[in-house]
């Protein structure tokens, strides 16, 4: 069935919101052409705006059908025409999509100036559309025969025979294919890279490897699934970073353990906004944030199912499903997801010989495994006149996670040292217009998480998984037993409030409050009669707000949005000393940040854009507090501030006869002051204020797909120059230095060959080749000695082969791929090895 492209397009240009704004578009509009191709890029604000729905056909006088189509022999013919509907219904502009002979083509265009539609709306209001129209030709049945003659008598009568059907009229089918979400967020204003899972849901590749290959994002790892993960963004990493599911803060959605091992069938984009997070997110960031957005579609009924085994003991499945009762509106939707890995891999590490001298030897890590399930349930009402979606959801999540080694994986490795952690919660949203210019989104959530650290191990093992003597007293770490308990209690509540003053015009509210409640239970103090420190008073509140002015000029050529943001923190908590005594230790902290961004659509395939934010970070409960391994508190923690520049170029589109290219690229500058780094040795590390540093690079992505999409081509690039710029505190001695420890040099290729029309005229089969490098880097400040730790360059390839079944209503799929093909040596972390070559088989369907 032939698809309608809907473009949407405001009625009437608007004035300038600022001298910035009104310059940038004057000296556009000076250097390019005017003209009305510009009006069919469609450009909307993601996930926020009103929904655009297409025009509804109302009056399709039948066409006659030509002559010369009949004198020709043709019964049924087909023509497909792009149709502009303006702002009351009515058709101004039609002009087939082919050429067509026998008059066909004359006759539809006749046709549908004819044609009375309903105007395509934004939400409540009218707006012109173009749309691509099917006009279905076809000849009536033939005539019956004419009748017998009368039957002679005392015979009966033959029945009559049935009359003629009448002409039909022509058909008119209409579908819309709408502009994506992802696309949609592309092209905003928004300083944002959006990645599709589609293809990753089908591989093994986990969604830490997926961002990875992606460019200004870097994914460092201590070991396989379930290890600890830093996730870095054009250099700034970690908690600099915020992350979100659908717009909730991750630790308060039910995934404590990092976003990398978020399991990637329950994530159908990945929004990563670099250096400039807008308001409707309520969080403070440094570098950036990354959104998760899970499946949101609210019709019908769907489920879908995954199962991934392979080396190493991993074990990973997924299932979701959702119905929407119609006649009511009450949907209901179920995630749930199981993951399980040994971790067992061989590696290379230095054991004593029977003399005590060190000799290399390959070993298989023990004591690594990862065990971590979760199921969430969301119900509530859709598509009511007081509530566009009423949707509570509660979640529980749990993992244990066993840990081998300390940082950098010297001295003797440990056997019996543990963590886990348990988390529940809900979560309530509210969404709904009012008043036809006011749309009201509203997000509460609550977690209770409790996580369990114990390090009670006897004995000192060796490489090798033995037992080699008994200790004197328990505790492998830190010599001494530990067995911690922490409970924290977190809410977050989001107000956002959107205002269409004008058409095209949108003030943004924003104000969510955030609380942390943190505890402890040291359960095996060294003094039992002595106060525990964990059980010192931990509060935290967070609380940020926002206002934004949105604006759409010249036909939707150029998209600003200015913004201000309010920080408050106030911090509540007790400071354990030396001598077993507490210090109160509270303080508050207030500032404002302010920012902008700006697309300009220089041509329907090229666009480009630029932003500015005067962030502001404030320090989180983990940087503040610490956390069970190995992070320590520091209540004396500031919040980080940073200049964020970004101007970038991008461009998509398809070159005929050459194919689709696509390529963007983005230079970026991050000036941070009191920057957060986390700086400890083997056994401990603690957040701390580095004073000030900067960041500038540059992203480069290419991408070229060949008529008939049989052969996709794609690589990026990113070049980091991180370096501290500190000229007094303790870092002043590194001025100029390199931040340590950080990949600076990265970029991913891939190529991925696609046959269609396998065993079926659905099916499609798929190789997928990806490899990924990562120059050295130092481990520690480049300016301190002439022999520093360094992280060596590594060079690591993967292969999948993917048979996809289209079915309807059925899906399935079946791959099996190959990671580290080559069996390379790979660190993320010095000293510490990543998995060598593994082998996975993978299974999803869908329906």
């Amino acid at each position: 069935m032939p698809l309608l492209t809907l473009f949407a397009l405001p009625s009437r240009a608007a004035r300038h919101l600022a001298r910035a704004a009104a310059a940038c578009a004057l000296l556009a509009a000076l250097l390019l052409p005017r003209g009305g191709a510009y009006a069919q890029v469609p450009v909307t604000r993601p996930s926020e705006v009103e929904p655009v729905t297409a025009p509804k056909l109302l009056e399709s006088p039948a066409p006659s059908f030509p002559e010369a189509g009949r004198a020709a022999g043709v019964t049924r013919q087909e023509v497909v025409l792009r149709v502009m509907v303006d702002e009351h219904g009515v058709v101004t502009t039609a002009e087939p999509t082919e050429p067509v002979g026998h008059g066909f083509y004359e006759a539809a265009i006749e046709a549908a100036q004819s044609y009375r539609f309903s105007p395509a709306m934004r939400g409540e209001a009218p707006i012109s559309a173009r749309i691509l129209v099917s006009v279905v030709f076809e000849l009536p049945p033939p005539p019956p025969p004419p009748p017998s003659p009368p039957p002679p008598p005392n015979e009966p009568a033959a029945p009559a025979a049935a009359p003629a059907a009448a002409p039909p009229s022509a058909a008119v089918e209409i579908t819309v294919q709408g502009q994506s979400e992802a696309e949609r967020a592309r092209r905003s204003s928004d300083a944002v890279h959006v990645v599709e899972t589609e293809a990753a849901q089908r591989q093994s590749a986990d969604l830490g490897e997926v961002l990875a290959r992606t460019q200004g994002v870097g994914v460092q790892r201590s070991g396989g699934l379930g290890s600890d993960v830093r996730f870095s963004l054009n250099g700034l990493t970690d908690d600099q970073i915020r992350f979100f599911l659908d717009g909730l803060p991750l630790d308060v959605a039910g995934y404590p353990f990092g976003i990398a091992n978020v399991p990637v069938n329950l994530v159908e984009r990945v929004e990563i906004y670099r250096g400039v997070v807008p308001i409707r997110f309520g969080g403070d960031a440094l570098g950036g944030a990354v959104n998760l957005v899970s499946d949101r579609d609210v019709r019908g009924t769907h489920g879908s199912a995954s199962l991934q085994v392979g080396s190493f003991g991993t074990y990973r499945a997924t299932l979701g499903a959702r119905h929407l009762h119609e006649p009511s509106g009450w949907f209901t939707r179920v995630n749930a997801f199981v993951d399980r890995a040994k971790n067992d891999y061989p590696m290379d590490v230095g054991v004593p010989d029977a003399k005590g001298r060190e000799v290399p030897a390959r070993v298989y890590r023990f004591h690594d495994a990862y065990a971590a399930e979760g199921a969430n349930v969301e119900t509530g009402l859709v598509n009511k006149r007081w509530a566009r979606r009423l949707l509570l959801r509660a979640f529980f999540t749990r993992y244990e996670k066993e840990i081998q080694h300390n940082l950098m994986m010297t001295f003797n490795p440990y056997g019996d040292v543990e963590l886990a952690e348990a988390v529940a919660g809900a979560s309530l949203r509210y969404e709904n217009t009012f008043a036809r210019r006011v749309a009201v989104k509203a997000l509460a959530g609550y977690s209770y998480s409790a996580t369990v650290y114990e390090d009670l191990g006897r004995c000192v093992y060796d490489w090798f998984g033995q037992c080699i003597r008994e200790r004197a007293q328990p505790g492998e770490r830190r010599g001494r037993p530990e067995d911690q308990l922490y409970r924290e209690h977190a809410g977050f509540v989001r107000l956002n409030a959107d205002w269409r003053v004008l058409a095209g015009h949108t003030l943004t509210f924003s104000s969510a409050p955030t609380l942390n409640a943190r505890s402890g239970d040291e359960r095996r103090q060294a003094n039992a009669e002595a106060r525990d420190p964990l059980s010192a008073e931990r509060r935290l509140m967070t609380w940020v707000s926002g206002l934004e002015y949105r604006a759409e000029l010249f036909q939707n050529r150029l998209e600003n949005a200015a913004f201000v943001k309010d920080y408050l923190q106030l911090l509540r908590s007790e400071d354990p000393l030396a001598s077993g005594s507490f210090r109160r230790l509270d303080r508050s902290t207030h500032r404002l940040g302010f920012g902008d961004s700006l697309r300009y659509t220089l041509a329907e395939w090229v666009y480009a854009k630029a932003s500015y934010e005067w962030a502001t970070r404030l320090p989180n409960p983990d940087e503040v507090f610490g956390n069970a391994f190995p992070v320590r508190p520091n209540l004396e923690l500031q919040p980080e501030v940073s200049h964020n520049v970004n101007l970038g170029l991008t461009l998509s589109g398809e070159v005929a006869p050459l194919g689709k290219l696509r390529g963007d690229v983005n230079g970026f500058v991050r000036s941070a002051a009191r920057l957060i780094v986390l700086v400890g040795d083997d056994e401990m590390a603690t957040y701390q204020n580095v004073y000030s540093a900067r960041s500038r690079g540059v992203e480069l992505a290419g991408g070229w797909t060949s008529p008939g999409d049989y052969l996709w081509l794609d690589g990026n690039v990113t070049w980091v120059d991180f370096r501290n710029t500190s000229t007094q505190g303790a870092f002043a001695a590194n001025e100029g230095d390199r931040i340590p420890n950080r990949p600076y040099l990265f970029g991913t290729g891939s190529a991925r060959l696609q046959m269609s029309h396998v065993a079926a005229p659905t099916d499609e089969l798929s190789l997928t080749w990806t490899s990924r490098y990562v120059h050295e880097f130092f481990r520690g400040w480049e300016g301190l000695g002439t022999s520093k730790l360094t992280v060596p360059a590594q060079l690591v390839h993967s292969a999948v082969l993917t048979y996809l079944v289209r079915g309807e209503p059925t899906q399935l799929s079946f791959s099996g791929e190959a990671q580290n093909v080559t069996n390379a040596d790979a660190f993320d972390v010095f000293g510490v090895p990543r998995p060598g070559r593994a082998f996975y088989f993978k299974a999803t369907a869908s329906l």
